[in-house]
Protein backbone atom coordinates (compact mmCIF):
# COMPACT_ATOMS: atom_id res chain seq x y z
CA UNK A 1 0.00 0.00 0.00
CA UNK A 2 1.39 3.37 -1.02
CA UNK A 3 0.45 6.53 0.84
CA UNK A 4 2.67 8.99 -1.00
CA UNK A 5 1.78 9.03 -4.69
CA UNK A 6 0.68 11.89 -6.90
CA UNK A 7 -2.87 10.53 -6.80
CA UNK A 8 -2.92 10.43 -2.98
CA UNK A 9 -1.38 13.89 -2.68
CA UNK A 10 -3.90 15.28 -5.14
CA UNK A 11 -6.79 13.72 -3.20
CA UNK A 12 -5.56 15.28 0.01
CA UNK A 13 -5.14 18.65 -1.65
CA UNK A 14 -8.60 18.55 -3.21
CA UNK A 15 -10.26 17.73 0.12
CA UNK A 16 -8.65 20.73 1.77
CA UNK A 17 -9.33 22.93 -1.29
CA UNK A 18 -13.03 22.11 -0.96
CA UNK A 19 -12.94 23.23 2.66
CA UNK A 20 -11.13 26.42 1.72
CA UNK A 21 -13.50 27.16 -1.17
CA UNK A 22 -16.32 27.75 1.31
CA UNK A 23 -14.17 29.33 4.03
CA UNK A 24 -13.77 33.06 4.53
CA UNK A 25 -10.04 33.35 4.04
CA UNK A 26 -9.37 36.46 6.12
CA UNK A 27 -6.18 34.97 7.46
CA UNK A 28 -4.23 38.18 7.96
CA UNK A 29 -6.92 39.70 10.18
CA UNK A 30 -8.13 36.51 11.86
CA UNK A 31 -7.10 36.15 15.49
CA UNK A 32 -6.07 32.56 14.76
CA UNK A 33 -3.57 33.64 12.10
CA UNK A 34 -0.32 31.61 12.47
CA UNK A 35 -2.08 29.42 15.03
CA UNK A 36 -4.70 27.86 12.77
CA UNK A 37 -4.84 24.13 12.09
CA UNK A 38 -6.49 24.61 8.68
CA UNK A 39 -3.81 27.08 7.71
CA UNK A 40 -1.12 24.63 8.78
CA UNK A 41 -2.66 21.75 6.83
CA UNK A 42 -2.97 23.90 3.70
CA UNK A 43 0.67 24.89 4.02
CA UNK A 44 1.79 21.30 4.65
CA UNK A 45 0.02 20.20 1.46
CA UNK A 46 1.54 23.08 -0.52
CA UNK A 47 -1.84 24.42 -1.62
CA UNK A 48 -1.15 27.52 -3.70
CA UNK A 49 -4.39 27.74 -5.66
CA UNK A 50 -8.01 26.81 -4.99
CA UNK A 51 -9.58 25.30 -8.10
CA UNK A 52 -13.13 24.57 -6.87
CA UNK A 53 -15.43 27.58 -7.17
CA UNK A 54 -19.10 28.01 -6.54
CA UNK A 55 -21.61 29.34 -4.07
CA UNK A 56 -20.19 30.55 -0.76
CA UNK A 57 -22.29 30.72 2.41
CA UNK A 58 -22.87 34.04 4.15
CA UNK A 59 -24.00 34.21 7.76
CA UNK A 60 -24.30 36.95 10.32
CA UNK A 61 -21.77 36.90 13.12
CA UNK A 62 -23.37 35.93 16.44
CA UNK A 63 -22.02 37.80 19.47
CA UNK A 64 -25.06 38.80 21.51
CA UNK A 65 -23.44 37.70 24.75
CA UNK A 66 -20.52 38.98 26.86
CA UNK A 67 -18.08 36.16 26.25
CA UNK A 68 -18.01 34.23 22.93
CA UNK A 69 -18.16 35.27 19.29
CA UNK A 70 -19.40 32.79 16.67
CA UNK A 71 -18.51 33.28 12.98
CA UNK A 72 -20.26 30.57 10.97
CA UNK A 73 -18.54 31.75 7.80
CA UNK A 74 -15.28 30.18 9.04
CA UNK A 75 -16.76 26.91 10.33
CA UNK A 76 -15.36 23.77 8.63
CA UNK A 77 -17.94 21.38 10.15
CA UNK A 78 -15.35 19.41 12.11
CA UNK A 79 -17.91 19.24 14.95
CA UNK A 80 -15.28 19.48 17.66
CA UNK A 81 -17.38 22.14 19.44
CA UNK A 82 -20.36 19.79 19.42
CA UNK A 83 -18.23 16.90 20.65
CA UNK A 84 -16.60 18.69 23.59
CA UNK A 85 -19.84 20.40 24.61
CA UNK A 86 -21.83 17.15 24.51
CA UNK A 87 -19.32 14.50 25.56
CA UNK A 88 -17.07 16.33 28.02
CA UNK A 89 -19.16 19.23 29.31
CA UNK A 90 -22.55 17.54 28.72
CA UNK A 91 -24.32 20.83 28.03
CA UNK A 92 -25.44 19.78 24.52
CA UNK A 93 -25.54 23.31 23.14
CA UNK A 94 -24.36 22.49 19.60
CA UNK A 95 -25.82 20.18 16.97
CA UNK A 96 -26.13 20.03 13.17
CA UNK A 97 -28.80 22.42 11.88
CA UNK A 98 -30.31 22.23 8.37
CA UNK A 99 -29.13 19.76 5.72
CA UNK A 100 -26.68 19.45 2.84
CA UNK A 101 -24.83 22.59 1.79
CA UNK A 102 -26.87 24.61 4.31
CA UNK A 103 -25.67 22.56 7.28
CA UNK A 104 -24.25 24.53 10.20
CA UNK A 105 -23.10 23.40 13.65
CA UNK A 106 -25.04 25.68 15.96
CA UNK A 107 -27.45 25.93 18.89
CA UNK A 108 -31.05 25.00 18.12
CA UNK A 109 -32.81 27.37 15.74
CA UNK A 110 -29.52 29.24 15.20
CA UNK A 111 -29.88 31.03 18.52
CA UNK A 112 -27.01 33.04 19.94
CA UNK A 113 -25.03 31.41 22.74
CA UNK A 114 -26.50 33.99 25.11
CA UNK A 115 -29.98 32.64 24.38
CA UNK A 116 -29.38 28.99 25.27
CA UNK A 117 -28.02 26.99 28.21
CA UNK A 118 -24.41 27.76 27.28
CA UNK A 119 -22.21 28.09 30.39
CA UNK A 120 -19.67 30.30 28.57
CA UNK A 121 -16.78 28.03 29.61
CA UNK A 122 -15.03 28.50 26.26
CA UNK A 123 -14.01 24.88 25.79
CA UNK A 124 -15.51 25.09 22.31
CA UNK A 125 -13.19 28.03 21.63
CA UNK A 126 -10.18 25.97 22.71
CA UNK A 127 -11.33 23.01 20.59
CA UNK A 128 -12.10 25.00 17.41
CA UNK A 129 -9.28 24.47 14.88
CA UNK A 130 -9.98 27.75 13.08
CA UNK A 131 -11.35 31.20 13.94
CA UNK A 132 -15.01 30.26 13.92
CA UNK A 133 -15.26 30.44 17.71
CA UNK A 134 -13.34 33.15 19.56
CA UNK A 135 -13.64 35.13 22.76
CA UNK A 136 -15.10 38.63 22.55
CA UNK A 137 -12.10 40.91 22.74
CA UNK A 138 -11.83 43.93 25.04
CA UNK A 139 -8.38 45.11 24.02
CA UNK A 140 -9.47 48.31 22.27
CA UNK A 141 -11.41 49.82 25.21
CA UNK A 142 -8.58 48.85 27.59
CA UNK A 143 -6.02 50.62 25.38
CA UNK A 144 -8.33 53.64 25.39
CA UNK A 145 -8.48 53.92 29.19
CA UNK A 146 -4.74 53.27 29.51
CA UNK A 147 -4.10 56.30 27.29
CA UNK A 148 -6.57 58.51 29.17
CA UNK A 149 -4.59 60.67 31.66
CA UNK A 150 -7.66 61.02 33.90
CA UNK A 151 -7.98 57.26 34.42
CA UNK A 152 -6.36 55.34 37.26
CA UNK A 153 -6.29 51.79 35.89
CA UNK A 154 -5.73 48.88 38.26
CA UNK A 155 -5.29 45.33 37.02
CA UNK A 156 -5.52 41.96 38.74
CA UNK A 157 -4.07 38.72 37.39
CA UNK A 158 -5.56 35.30 38.13
CA UNK A 159 -3.26 32.68 39.71
CA UNK A 160 -2.99 30.48 36.62
CA UNK A 161 -1.92 33.27 34.23
CA UNK A 162 1.62 33.25 35.64
CA UNK A 163 2.17 29.65 34.44
CA UNK A 164 0.47 29.90 31.02
CA UNK A 165 1.31 33.33 29.58
CA UNK A 166 4.85 32.28 28.68
CA UNK A 167 3.50 29.72 26.20
CA UNK A 168 2.34 32.58 23.98
CA UNK A 169 5.99 33.63 23.63
CA UNK A 170 7.56 30.24 22.93
CA UNK A 171 8.43 29.23 26.50
CA UNK A 172 7.84 25.62 27.62
CA UNK A 173 4.44 24.70 29.05
CA UNK A 174 4.36 25.43 32.77
CA UNK A 175 7.09 28.06 32.79
CA UNK A 176 6.56 30.51 35.68
CA UNK A 177 6.66 34.10 34.36
CA UNK A 178 5.18 36.04 37.29
CA UNK A 179 7.83 38.76 37.40
CA UNK A 180 7.94 39.30 33.64
CA UNK A 181 4.15 39.49 33.50
CA UNK A 182 4.05 42.20 36.18
CA UNK A 183 6.74 44.18 34.35
CA UNK A 184 4.85 43.86 31.07
CA UNK A 185 1.62 45.14 32.64
CA UNK A 186 3.37 48.19 34.05
CA UNK A 187 4.97 48.95 30.68
CA UNK A 188 1.57 48.67 29.03
CA UNK A 189 0.48 51.55 31.27
CA UNK A 190 -1.43 50.03 34.18
CA UNK A 191 -1.12 52.22 37.27
CA UNK A 192 -1.23 49.39 39.79
CA UNK A 193 -0.74 45.65 39.34
CA UNK A 194 -2.28 43.27 41.87
CA UNK A 195 -2.53 39.51 42.28
CA UNK A 196 -5.99 37.94 42.32
CA UNK A 197 -4.25 35.38 44.57
CA UNK A 198 -4.73 37.92 47.39
CA UNK A 199 -8.50 37.82 46.88
CA UNK A 200 -8.24 34.02 46.68
CA UNK A 201 -6.84 34.07 50.22
CA UNK A 202 -9.74 36.30 51.23
CA UNK A 203 -12.18 33.91 49.54
CA UNK A 204 -10.73 31.04 51.53
CA UNK A 205 -11.22 32.89 54.81
CA UNK A 206 -14.88 33.47 53.97
CA UNK A 207 -15.49 30.04 52.42
CA UNK A 208 -13.71 28.02 55.12
CA UNK A 209 -15.73 29.69 57.87
CA UNK A 210 -18.93 29.39 55.84
CA UNK A 211 -18.25 25.66 55.40
CA UNK A 212 -17.68 25.21 59.13
CA UNK A 213 -20.98 26.99 59.86
CA UNK A 214 -22.91 24.79 57.46
CA UNK A 215 -21.15 21.71 58.82
CA UNK A 216 -22.38 22.55 62.30
CA UNK A 217 -25.89 23.28 61.00
CA UNK A 218 -25.96 20.13 58.85
CA UNK A 219 -26.72 22.11 55.67
CA UNK A 220 -24.76 19.84 53.35
CA UNK A 221 -23.38 19.21 50.80
CA UNK A 222 -21.45 22.46 50.60
CA UNK A 223 -20.57 23.40 47.00
CA UNK A 224 -17.81 25.81 45.94
CA UNK A 225 -18.71 28.94 43.97
CA UNK A 226 -15.48 30.29 42.45
CA UNK A 227 -16.12 29.12 38.88
CA UNK A 228 -18.70 31.15 36.90
CA UNK A 229 -19.10 28.39 34.30
CA UNK A 230 -20.02 25.92 37.03
CA UNK A 231 -22.39 28.42 38.65
CA UNK A 232 -24.25 28.93 35.37
CA UNK A 233 -24.31 25.16 34.82
CA UNK A 234 -25.89 24.71 38.25
CA UNK A 235 -28.43 27.46 37.61
CA UNK A 236 -29.49 25.85 34.31
CA UNK A 237 -29.30 22.12 34.98
CA UNK A 238 -29.33 21.59 38.78
CA UNK A 239 -31.19 24.55 40.33
CA UNK A 240 -32.14 22.39 43.33
CA UNK A 241 -28.51 22.71 44.48
CA UNK A 242 -28.49 26.53 44.50
CA UNK A 243 -29.11 26.62 48.31
CA UNK A 244 -26.02 24.42 48.73
CA UNK A 245 -23.71 26.80 46.85
CA UNK A 246 -21.28 28.91 48.82
CA UNK A 247 -22.44 32.52 48.74
CA UNK A 248 -18.83 33.71 48.43
CA UNK A 249 -18.06 35.66 45.30
CA UNK A 250 -15.20 34.46 43.15
CA UNK A 251 -11.76 35.96 43.88
CA UNK A 252 -12.07 38.15 40.77
CA UNK A 253 -15.38 39.60 41.91
CA UNK A 254 -14.21 40.02 45.49
CA UNK A 255 -11.23 41.96 44.19
CA UNK A 256 -13.52 44.07 42.03
CA UNK A 257 -15.68 44.94 45.03
CA UNK A 258 -12.65 45.79 47.17
CA UNK A 259 -11.26 47.98 44.40
CA UNK A 260 -14.50 49.97 44.29
CA UNK A 261 -15.45 50.16 47.97
CA UNK A 262 -12.11 49.98 49.78
CA UNK A 263 -9.00 50.65 47.71
CA UNK A 264 -10.39 53.55 45.67
CA UNK A 265 -11.74 55.36 48.72
CA UNK A 266 -8.57 54.73 50.71
CA UNK A 267 -6.50 56.39 47.98
CA UNK A 268 -9.05 59.15 47.31
CA UNK A 269 -9.45 58.16 43.66
CA UNK A 270 -12.64 59.62 42.15
CA UNK A 271 -14.96 56.68 41.39
CA UNK A 272 -15.45 57.79 37.78
CA UNK A 273 -11.68 57.72 37.21
CA UNK A 274 -11.05 54.31 38.77
CA UNK A 275 -10.95 51.59 36.12
CA UNK A 276 -10.76 47.94 37.15
CA UNK A 277 -9.34 45.37 34.71
CA UNK A 278 -8.98 41.61 35.26
CA UNK A 279 -6.68 39.21 33.40
CA UNK A 280 -8.42 35.85 33.52
CA UNK A 281 -7.95 32.33 32.12
CA UNK A 282 -11.61 32.05 31.33
CA UNK A 283 -14.19 33.35 28.86
CA UNK A 284 -16.89 32.78 31.51
CA UNK A 285 -15.25 35.51 33.59
CA UNK A 286 -16.40 38.01 30.95
CA UNK A 287 -19.92 36.73 31.54
CA UNK A 288 -19.46 36.86 35.32
CA UNK A 289 -18.31 40.49 35.23
CA UNK A 290 -21.47 41.37 33.28
CA UNK A 291 -23.85 39.76 35.78
CA UNK A 292 -25.99 42.42 37.49
CA UNK A 293 -25.17 40.92 40.90
CA UNK A 294 -21.60 42.16 40.44
CA UNK A 295 -22.37 45.84 39.99
CA UNK A 296 -23.51 48.83 42.00
CA UNK A 297 -26.59 49.17 39.80
CA UNK A 298 -24.99 51.65 37.44
CA UNK A 299 -21.56 50.21 36.74
CA UNK A 300 -19.93 46.76 37.03
CA UNK A 301 -17.28 46.22 39.69
CA UNK A 302 -14.97 44.89 36.97
CA UNK A 303 -14.92 47.19 33.94
CA UNK A 304 -13.05 44.91 31.54
CA UNK A 305 -11.95 41.27 31.50
CA UNK A 306 -9.07 40.18 29.28
CA UNK A 307 -8.10 36.57 28.66
CA UNK A 308 -4.53 35.27 28.71
CA UNK A 309 -4.57 35.39 24.91
CA UNK A 310 -5.68 39.02 24.84
CA UNK A 311 -2.93 40.05 27.25
CA UNK A 312 -0.37 38.31 25.03
CA UNK A 313 -1.72 40.19 22.01
CA UNK A 314 -1.44 43.52 23.83
CA UNK A 315 2.15 42.74 24.79
CA UNK A 316 2.95 42.01 21.14
CA UNK A 317 1.11 45.15 20.02
CA UNK A 318 3.30 47.19 22.35
CA UNK A 319 6.45 45.68 20.84
CA UNK A 320 7.69 44.25 24.14
CA UNK A 321 10.23 41.42 24.04
CA UNK A 322 8.50 39.44 26.76
CA UNK A 323 11.17 36.79 27.27
CA UNK A 324 13.84 39.43 27.94
CA UNK A 325 11.80 41.53 30.38
CA UNK A 326 13.19 41.86 33.91
CA UNK A 327 11.19 40.59 36.87
CA UNK A 328 9.28 42.90 39.18
CA UNK A 329 6.87 42.47 42.10
CA UNK A 330 3.17 43.12 42.50
CA UNK A 331 2.11 46.33 44.21
CA UNK A 332 2.10 45.79 47.95
CA UNK A 333 -1.29 47.29 48.85
CA UNK A 334 -3.29 44.24 47.76
CA UNK A 335 -0.51 42.13 46.33
CA UNK A 336 0.54 39.84 49.19
CA UNK A 337 -0.63 36.26 48.78
CA UNK A 338 0.06 32.75 50.03
CA UNK A 339 0.61 29.43 48.33
CA UNK A 340 -2.99 28.54 49.12
CA UNK A 341 -4.17 31.43 46.95
CA UNK A 342 -1.98 30.29 44.08
CA UNK A 343 -3.27 26.70 43.84
CA UNK A 344 -6.77 28.02 43.10
CA UNK A 345 -5.79 27.69 39.43
CA UNK A 346 -5.60 23.87 39.55
CA UNK A 347 -8.40 21.38 40.04
CA UNK A 348 -8.64 20.51 43.72
CA UNK A 349 -6.78 23.67 44.70
CA UNK A 350 -9.77 25.60 46.03
CA UNK A 351 -10.79 22.74 48.29
CA UNK A 352 -7.26 22.08 49.50
CA UNK A 353 -6.75 25.75 50.32
CA UNK A 354 -10.06 25.85 52.24
CA UNK A 355 -9.31 22.59 54.05
CA UNK A 356 -5.91 23.90 55.18
CA UNK A 357 -7.60 26.84 56.91
CA UNK A 358 -10.55 24.78 58.17
CA UNK A 359 -8.10 22.24 59.61
CA UNK A 360 -6.20 25.02 61.37
CA UNK A 361 -9.39 26.56 62.75
CA UNK A 362 -10.91 23.26 63.90
CA UNK A 363 -7.71 21.67 65.17
CA UNK A 364 -5.62 24.49 66.62
CA UNK A 365 -8.04 27.41 66.50
CA UNK A 366 -6.45 30.53 67.91
CA UNK A 367 -3.17 28.77 68.75
CA UNK A 368 -0.36 30.99 67.44
CA UNK A 369 2.83 29.77 65.82
CA UNK A 370 5.84 30.46 67.98
CA UNK A 371 9.30 31.04 66.57
CA UNK A 372 8.23 30.85 62.96
CA UNK A 373 11.28 30.30 60.79
CA UNK A 374 10.54 29.15 57.25
CA UNK A 375 10.85 25.49 58.18
CA UNK A 376 8.29 25.75 60.98
CA UNK A 377 5.80 27.48 58.68
CA UNK A 378 6.17 24.56 56.28
CA UNK A 379 5.53 22.10 59.13
CA UNK A 380 2.31 23.92 60.01
CA UNK A 381 0.93 23.37 56.50
CA UNK A 382 -1.22 20.26 56.19
CA UNK A 383 -1.43 19.10 52.59
CA UNK A 384 -4.34 17.18 51.11
CA UNK A 385 -2.66 15.38 48.23
CA UNK A 386 -5.49 12.89 47.82
CA UNK A 387 -7.63 15.54 46.09
CA UNK A 388 -4.94 16.61 43.63
CA UNK A 389 -4.42 15.27 40.12
CA UNK A 390 -6.19 15.20 36.79
CA UNK A 391 -8.73 12.43 37.41
CA UNK A 392 -12.10 13.80 36.35
CA UNK A 393 -13.78 12.93 39.65
CA UNK A 394 -12.03 12.29 42.96
CA UNK A 395 -13.84 11.24 46.13
CA UNK A 396 -12.01 10.95 49.43
CA UNK A 397 -12.29 11.41 53.18
CA UNK A 398 -10.29 13.84 55.29
CA UNK A 399 -10.18 14.45 59.03
CA UNK A 400 -10.86 17.94 60.41
CA UNK A 401 -10.51 18.00 64.18
CA UNK A 402 -12.57 15.08 65.43
CA UNK A 403 -14.74 14.90 62.30
CA UNK A 404 -14.39 12.70 59.24
CA UNK A 405 -15.38 14.75 56.18
CA UNK A 406 -16.26 13.19 52.84
CA UNK A 407 -15.11 15.39 49.97
CA UNK A 408 -15.37 15.28 46.18
CA UNK A 409 -13.54 17.17 43.45
CA UNK A 410 -14.85 17.31 39.86
CA UNK A 411 -13.55 19.21 36.86
CA UNK A 412 -15.41 19.37 33.57
CA UNK A 413 -19.17 19.70 33.98
CA UNK A 414 -19.70 16.19 32.62
CA UNK A 415 -17.95 14.93 35.74
CA UNK A 416 -19.96 17.40 37.82
CA UNK A 417 -23.11 15.64 36.60
CA UNK A 418 -21.77 12.35 37.95
CA UNK A 419 -21.29 13.57 41.51
CA UNK A 420 -24.50 15.65 41.56
CA UNK A 421 -26.55 12.70 40.26
CA UNK A 422 -24.90 10.48 42.87
CA UNK A 423 -25.89 12.92 45.64
CA UNK A 424 -29.45 13.02 44.32
CA UNK A 425 -29.44 9.21 44.42
CA UNK A 426 -28.49 9.27 48.09
CA UNK A 427 -24.69 9.36 48.32
CA UNK A 428 -23.53 11.40 51.30
CA UNK A 429 -20.86 14.01 50.50
CA UNK A 430 -20.02 16.94 52.75
CA UNK A 431 -17.92 19.22 50.57
CA UNK A 432 -17.72 19.40 46.76
CA UNK A 433 -15.42 21.45 44.55
CA UNK A 434 -16.47 21.83 40.92
CA UNK A 435 -14.60 23.56 38.12
CA UNK A 436 -16.23 23.82 34.70
CA UNK A 437 -13.03 23.45 32.69
CA UNK A 438 -10.96 20.25 32.49
CA UNK A 439 -7.96 20.69 34.77
CA UNK A 440 -9.49 23.75 36.42
CA UNK A 441 -8.38 27.27 35.48
CA UNK A 442 -5.15 25.99 33.90
CA UNK A 443 -7.39 24.51 31.20
CA UNK A 444 -9.68 27.54 30.94
CA UNK A 445 -11.30 28.73 27.74
CA UNK A 446 -9.16 31.89 27.70
CA UNK A 447 -5.80 30.15 27.94
CA UNK A 448 -3.27 29.78 25.07
CA UNK A 449 -4.60 27.63 22.23
CA UNK A 450 -2.23 24.87 21.19
CA UNK A 451 -2.94 25.06 17.48
CA UNK A 452 0.62 24.88 16.15
CA UNK A 453 2.16 21.99 14.28
CA UNK A 454 3.45 20.41 17.49
CA UNK A 455 0.14 20.68 19.38
CA UNK A 456 -0.45 16.93 19.42
CA UNK A 457 2.83 16.34 21.26
CA UNK A 458 2.16 19.14 23.76
CA UNK A 459 -1.53 18.57 24.40
CA UNK A 460 -1.12 15.18 26.07
CA UNK A 461 0.03 16.58 29.39
CA UNK A 462 -0.11 20.36 29.23
CA UNK A 463 -2.68 20.68 32.02
CA UNK A 464 -0.52 18.50 34.28
CA UNK A 465 2.52 20.69 33.63
CA UNK A 466 0.62 23.90 34.33
CA UNK A 467 -0.84 22.51 37.56
CA UNK A 468 2.54 21.20 38.71
CA UNK A 469 3.98 24.69 38.23
CA UNK A 470 1.31 26.18 40.53
CA UNK A 471 2.01 23.61 43.24
CA UNK A 472 5.74 24.35 42.91
CA UNK A 473 4.97 28.03 43.56
CA UNK A 474 2.88 27.00 46.55
CA UNK A 475 5.71 24.96 48.02
CA UNK A 476 8.22 27.77 47.51
CA UNK A 477 6.14 30.32 49.43
CA UNK A 478 6.95 31.15 53.05
CA UNK A 479 3.24 31.42 53.75
CA UNK A 480 1.15 28.55 52.43
CA UNK A 481 -2.09 29.05 54.35
CA UNK A 482 -4.60 31.81 53.67
CA UNK A 483 -5.04 32.61 57.37
CA UNK A 484 -1.34 33.56 57.53
CA UNK A 485 -1.74 36.43 55.04
CA UNK A 486 -0.91 39.57 57.04
CA UNK A 487 -2.63 41.88 54.53
CA UNK A 488 -5.83 39.85 54.75
CA UNK A 489 -5.64 40.00 58.56
CA UNK A 490 -5.19 43.77 58.40
CA UNK A 491 -8.16 44.09 56.04
CA UNK A 492 -10.36 42.28 58.56
CA UNK A 493 -8.99 44.31 61.48
CA UNK A 494 -9.49 47.69 59.82
CA UNK A 495 -12.45 47.22 57.50
CA UNK A 496 -14.30 43.90 57.34
CA UNK A 497 -14.34 42.89 61.00
CA UNK A 498 -14.26 39.09 60.79
CA UNK A 499 -15.11 36.33 58.28
CA UNK A 500 -18.85 36.28 57.70
CA UNK A 501 -19.41 39.70 59.27
CA UNK A 502 -22.22 41.95 58.06
CA UNK A 503 -19.70 44.06 56.13
CA UNK A 504 -18.08 40.99 54.59
CA UNK A 505 -21.46 39.60 53.50
CA UNK A 506 -22.40 42.93 51.96
CA UNK A 507 -19.22 43.21 49.86
CA UNK A 508 -17.85 39.69 49.43
CA UNK A 509 -20.95 37.52 49.05
CA UNK A 510 -23.60 37.20 46.35
CA UNK A 511 -26.68 35.21 45.30
CA UNK A 512 -27.79 33.08 42.36
CA UNK A 513 -30.98 32.34 40.46
CA UNK A 514 -32.52 29.39 38.66
CA UNK A 515 -32.49 29.59 34.85
CA UNK A 516 -34.41 27.66 32.24
CA UNK A 517 -32.75 25.47 29.61
CA UNK A 518 -33.11 27.82 26.68
CA UNK A 519 -31.78 31.07 28.17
Amino acid sequence: MRTNTSRVRKARQRTVELLLSNHHRECTTCNRNLNCELQNVADDLAIRDIEPTGEVRRYEIHENNPAIKRDYNKCIHCRRCESICSKMQECHVYSAQNRGFETVIAPSFMRDLGEVACIMCGQCVIACPVGSLTDKENMSPVWKVLEDPRSHVVVQTAPSIQVTLGEEFGLPVGTVVTGKMVTALRRLGFDQVFATDFAADLTIMEEAYEFMERLEEGKLPFLTSCCPGWIKFCEHFYPQFIPNLSTCKSPMSMFGSLTRYYHGKKRDIPPENLISVAIMPCTAKKYEAARPEHSDGTRPHIDYVLTTRELAMMIRQAGLDFVKLPDSDYDAALGEYTGAGTIFGATGGVMEAALRTAYWAMSSGSKKMENSPDEQVREQTVEFREIRGQSGLKISSVRLGDREIKVAVAHGTGNARQILDAIIAGEKVDYVEIMACPGGCVGGGGQPILGGRDHRKISLDYRHNRSDALYNIDYSKKMRNSHENATVKKLYDTYLGHPGSEKAREILHTHYKARNLWR
